[in-house]
Parts: structure tokens; sequence; C-alpha cells
């Protein structure tokens, strides 16, 4: 008897905005890693005392990436949950995924960040990861206790303290809730954790609980997303202009001017994301994803590619930009140097900083990964391998 041939595999409708907005987040976050690589500063470039409007907005622009993905993910949890029909089938998916998340940011991207350095990374893979883990066992009690959850979170988490010091005794809670640290490890590597687990559950978890609104009419579903993310603009702007509560630097009138102190009130707090960091900037995507579904020109179905492929670009942008960075300072210097991790009196006499070689590396990342990007994607649409749900 004749087999039948392959035959593409029927998936539910994917959420256009979703992946539109993903993979905006995957080009505008290749930004900010090539200019880790390529035109890394002496100074930090929301330092208002030195930075450039330019270098601001170059870094500030790419704060929107993580709390945005990390909502997506909680959001697709939710739908892929209603598409498995069974919570503890997705309860083992989160565990196991979320585990293998934390491993691949120990053993694989914390050599491709810090090459030539002995660390160990946690960033956001861990965020994400921890937060599934997490999540695994939270998924199983009501909504309404999720709900109360997820605010305490983000409302409250900024009245927490920070540790000082972290140590052996205390390093769990610092897990939790800290500003980046470092923490030596008995008899091995540096452990430096930038972030901090806490938060971002929260980030996740409303995501998570946003999730039914994709389910909604298009009509309604635009709506809700306006509206939330209206309020949560109209709440940081409030806020923000009281400097009563929801992040931990102030803002202040500028001596280098007007432009300075408008820097100055956006330059919220990303490590750990503070509340007011939170509603920027979901207060935005929310605003991107009210408007995504609808978009059909080619910029829109170009990121859609990027977004419907997020781990297989993330895993790909950081081995060619850091990689081609190695190439790139070894024939420039003589040697290669990660700007990165490497003291600026350290950085090699003839290196400058410049936003005109950072923007071009990045347009050639991301150009050069669109064609990769979109093989894998119709591989996924062909394809029902177990292992391509953890790629």
């Amino acid at each position: 008897m004749l087999q039948p041939t392959s035959a593409p595999v029927v998936r539910p409708a994917r959420v256009q905005a979703i992946d539109i907005v993903r993979g905006l987040v995957m080009v505008v976050m290749a930004l900010d890693h090539v200019r880790d690589f390529w035109s890394y500063t002496p100074f930090k470039p929301d330092d208002l005392t030195q930075t450039t409007t330019l270098f601001f907005f170059t870094r500030w622009i790419t704060h929107f990436c993580a709390p945005t993905f990390v909502f997506l993910s909680g959001v697709s949890i939710w739908l892929t949950q209603q598409r498995r029909g069974s919570r503890g089938a997705m309860s083992r998916f989160l565990l196991t995924r979320g585990l293998w998340l934390i491993g691949l940011e120990l053993v694989v991207f914390s050599g491709v960040l810090q090459w030539g350095y002995g660390m160990l990374l946690l960033l956001i893979l861990w965020a994400i990861g921890g937060s599934m883990v997490l999540l695994s066992g939270l998924l199983w009690l009501p909504r309404p206790i999720l709900i109360g959850l997820a605010a305490l979170i983000l409302l409250g988490h900024d009245a927490l303290p920070f540790l000082q010091p972290v140590t052996a005794a205390n390093v769990g809670w610092a897990l939790l809730h800290n500003s980046p640290f470092g923490l030596p490890l008995p008899g091995g590597p540096l452990l430096l954790v930038a972030y901090s687990l806490g938060p971002w559950l929260g980030v996740l978890l409303a995501g998570y609980l946003v999730g039914p609104w994709f389910q909604l009419p298009l009509l309604e579903r635009t709506r809700r997303l306006r509206l939330a993310g209206v309020a949560l603009l109209v709440l940081f702007v409030g806020l923000r202009a009281t400097n009563w509560y929801g992040d931990p630097q102030p803002w202040a009138a500028q001596p280098r001017g007007g432009l300075y102190t408008v820097l100055s009130f956006l330059n919220v707090s990303k490590y750990p994301p503070s509340l007011l960091f939170c509603c920027l900037t979901l207060g935005a995507a929310l605003l991107l994803l009210s408007v995504a579904e609808e978009l059909t020109h080619r910029p829109a179905r170009w990121l859609r590619t990027y977004g419907q492929v997020p781990f297989f670009f993330y895993l790909l942008h950081l081995l060619l930009i850091s990689g081609a960075a190695w190439v790139w300072t070894r024939l420039a210097f003589g040697y290669p140097v990660n700007l990165s991790f490497t003291p600026a009196l350290e950085w090699p006499p003839t290196y400058h900083f410049s936003l005109v070689r950072c923007y071009s590396v990045w347009v050639a990342v991301v150009l050069v990964l669109y064609w990769p990007c979109r093989w894998y994607q119709a591989y996924k649409q062909r394809h029902t391998y177990w292992w391509l749900s953890y790629l």
C-alpha cells in the first residue's frame, strides 16, 4: 500500500499582531547587542552628564525589548495552553522548557557573550526560563489569585530594599529581587546576575492573564489593548511627574538644558524593571499590538518572519554579532577584544566608538538573517518534531 506523500502541517491560525511586534522586538534588540560588541562607550549611554541625545535614544529604545518579549511569552503560553487542552501537559512543558533555557544561558550564551572571560551570566533567558518554571506551578491557581499576585509583584516590588552585600546566605532572595550583582562561586567562576527573577515573573504573569483578549473579536481586542496601553502611559506620566513612587531614580532638571531634562524624565530603571519602566514599555507595546493585526505591507511581513522564529533569530544574531566582532577586532587591532567586558583603560588606543559603525553593522545583521529565518519559518510549518517547540 502506497504511503501518502508528506503534506503541509495544519496548525491553528497565529495571531499576526504578536508575531509582528515580537519581530520588531528582535530587530531592535539586535541594535543593542551590536552596540555592545561594535560601539561600546566608556560611559553609560543613559549618563546624562556625558551622553549625547542619539546615544541615549540608541540605548533607550532597546529598553522596550525585554519587557515586551517576556509579556508576549506569557500571552503565547496562555494561547498554547488552550490548544493543548491540558493544564498538566502545559505545566510539564513549562518546567522542561524553562530549565532548558536556563541551561542554555549558562552553557552556551555565557560563552557567546563574554568570550575570553570566565563568568557565568544570568540574563534574559534565565529570567524567562526561571519565570516559566515558577509559572508551571502557579498556573494551577485560580485566575483571581494570579491577578492579585501579578499586581502585587509589579506594583509592590519597588518598595523592597536591595540586599547589600549579596552573599551565599542571601543569594536566593537576591535572585528574586536585586539590582545586578556578582557573586564568586566557591572554587569556580564569577556568577553575574543582571536580571532578577521576581519582577520578570510579574511581567510574564501579566501577559498570561491578558492572553484571553487575543481570542476575542478583533474590535473588542483592539479596544481593550488601547485602553490598557493608554492607562499605563497615563500612570507612568502621573507617577513620574511627582517622583513619588515607582522608580528608584528620580528625574530632575538638568544643567545641560531642557532636552536633557526630558531625557531624565524618560530615563527609568531596567535593572530590575521598575513599575514605571513596565508602565512605559508595556503601555507602548499594548498600543502597538492594537494596530499590528491589520498591517499588510512588506516591512510587516518581514517582521512577522522574525517574530515567528524568535529563539532561532536570538541564537543566530548573537553568534553572528559576537563572531564578526572577534574577527573585526583581531584584524583592526591585532588581537580580539570583547569591548563589553574589557575595562575602557585596556581598550586598543586606536578604538573609537561610532554610531555610524553601530547602525551599519546592525542593518547588515538584520538583512543577512532574514533568509535563514525565512527558511526555518517554513521548516517549522512543514514539520511537527517535538524539539521544534523548544526552538
